[in-house]
């Protein structure tokens, strides 16, 4: 049994030979806690969606983590310190890069073209990607063909390129796919072209 003494982090010089010894604990300072910034998990937080509201079918409905309501300044101080290969959406990289405005810039270029994709039909929007990231848009019908399965045409956002927007054609076979740069009033300009090719 170990006795808590009293006189713990008391003077230890002073010698007492009427009592039996005991058994002398160390310091509380010579185990002080030692508590390390956890930078990475809270930038894993900060990312987090709160709230579940079911599959997202828009890039806004995807805009439920601290990242999204938090101060902008206060958003881009935090991922700078986390560093520039830190999971994180598109538009913040842009943000941090100073190649596009604002947050608030960056949500009206994706709503812009979720009422573009959105309002036609084949497209859906995919919410699941890597960590951090908003979703992409696959065009369903291009995804099979006369010769046979394919990733569908794709439409993701980027910070690559000032116009924020690629465009992933179907692709069959080995290979990577290449990105087609484009902006949001040229993929309008596009889109039926890009459609019937798919």
């Amino acid at each position: 049994m170990t006795v808590l003494d009293p006189d713990l982090n008391a003077d230890r010089s002073v010698t007492r030979s009427q009592e039996p010894p005991r058994k002398v604990l160390p310091s509380q300072r010579d185990h002080a806690l030692r508590v390390e910034p956890m930078l990475a998990l809270e930038w894993s937080h900060a990312i987090e969606a709160a709230g579940a509201v079911g599959v997202a079918d828009s890039p806004a409905q995807t805009r439920r983590a601290w990242i999204h309501k938090a101060d902008e300044q206060q958003v881009l101080a935090m991922f700078r310190a986390v560093g520039p290969d830190a999971p994180a959406p598109w538009w913040l990289r842009a943000l941090d890069r100073g190649r596009i405005a604002s947050r608030a810039a960056a949500f009206a270029l994706e709503d812009e073209v979720t009422r573009l994709l959105g309002s036609r039909p084949g497209w859906v929007f995919v919410p699941w990607t890597t960590e951090g990231e908003v979703g992409y848009w696959e065009f369903v019908p291009s995804e099979s063909g006369v010769y046979g399965p394919a990733e569908p045409t794709t439409v993701q956002f980027t910070d690559r390129h000032p116009g924020f927007v690629d465009l992933l054609p179907a692709h069959r076979g080995p290979g990577q796919r290449h990105p087609i740069e484009f902006t949001p009033a040229e993929l309008r300009e596009q889109i039926e072209d890009l459609e019937n090719i798919a």
